[in-house]
């Protein structure tokens, strides 16, 4: 009889997520030969190699793919049990794991939080701030307990809550504010700056630019709305931003901010986790905290209207 524990199966787990042992291990809080004996006992109980070995990462065998999707969907289960009996409670206790978009995240969650501490102060807050495909995958794995993205998903397995509208905004260098805002039309001949291949808002952009992402090598791209500001105050082209990121992005840069009339440029953010979660009852609680957050945060950084 094969006795596998459930920390070898975790150990397991963030081997196959990093590919790498010491990374692995840092990962799991064990040093590294922690690490190596647990994982060469466990293919020692199961009598077959998981990893193929080699001088700077490991990789899955045939066999380890397999192992790992059961292996995942076990680790799964066991997180949603302890998920059952916090949802048991009239409030959200303990480890909440939210993953949040780079154009949502710097902006929404010191308020955010602020708020979901201030309401639970027992509540252990863990933020993972990557790109939507990663955000799925890691929320399809139990590894995230929801997710703050822009919607829609359109993931069978997700519930999706739709939580604020925002307007994107053209942000053109200093010397330009005196002039017209371009129509939506025009900005494709200008030197549009856009966030790299990945990031949901750079889709959004090129959405609303009218243009073709297959036919956009020629545009300069950069890692964050921060470095793309800083482009265009550097007098390199224009580029779109989110509302929300305006007060934090602008405040260093010699820029100056445009409006579009409408139709005006647009996402829908939201909340999304998976439909199976015992967690869904506190995960709608804290969908409306996160709705509240952004309320917050608009009327703080609205304009003072002129007396």
């Amino acid at each position: 009889m094969i006795n596998l524990t459930m920390r070898q199966l975790r150990y397991f787990e963030a081997l196959a997520r990093q590919g790498h042992f010491g990374r692995a291990a840092e990962a799991c809080a064990i040093s590294q030969p922690a690490m190596s004996m647990q994982i060469k006992e466990l293919e020692e109980q199961l009598g077959t190699d998981l990893f193929e070995r080699g001088a700077r990462q490991v990789r899955l065998t045939a066999f380890g793919e397999e192992f790992a999707v059961r292996a995942r969907d076990i680790l799964r289960s066991v997180d949603e049990l302890g998920d059952l009996a916090r949802a048991s409670r009239q409030r959200l206790v303990g480890r909440l794991r939210i993953g949040v978009i780079p154009t949502i995240a710097p902006y929404l969650l010191p308020t955010i939080i602020g708020n979901l501490t201030r309401l639970n102060a027992d509540l252990d807050i863990q933020v993972r701030e990557t790109v939507t495909p990663r955000l799925i995958g890691e929320l399809t794995e139990g590894r995230l307990d929801t997710a703050i993205v822009a919607l829609p998903i359109s993931e069978p397995a997700f519930t999706e809550v739709r939580l604020f509208e925002e307007a994107f905004v053209l942000v053109r260098p200093g010397a330009d504010a005196h002039k017209p805002v371009p129509e939506r039309e025009a900005l494709g001949k200008l030197k549009l700056l856009l966030l790299e291949e990945g990031h949901c808002f750079r889709d959004q952009a090129l959405a609303f630019c009218n243009l073709n992402p297959s036919l956009t090598r020629e545009l300069l791209e950069g890692s964050s709305l921060s470095t793309l500001v800083q482009m265009v105050g550097a007098g390199i082209g224009v580029t779109l931003i989110p509302d929300m990121a305006v007060a934090v992005e602008t405040r260093s840069a010699p820029v100056s901010i445009a409006r579009f009339s409408q139709p005006q440029p647009s996402r829908t953010v939201g909340m999304i986790w998976r439909k199976t979660s015992p967690l869904a009852k506190q995960l709608l609680q804290v969908s409306e905290v996160v709705r509240q957050s952004a309320e917050m945060l608009s009327r703080r950084h609205a304009p003072v209207p002129a007396r």
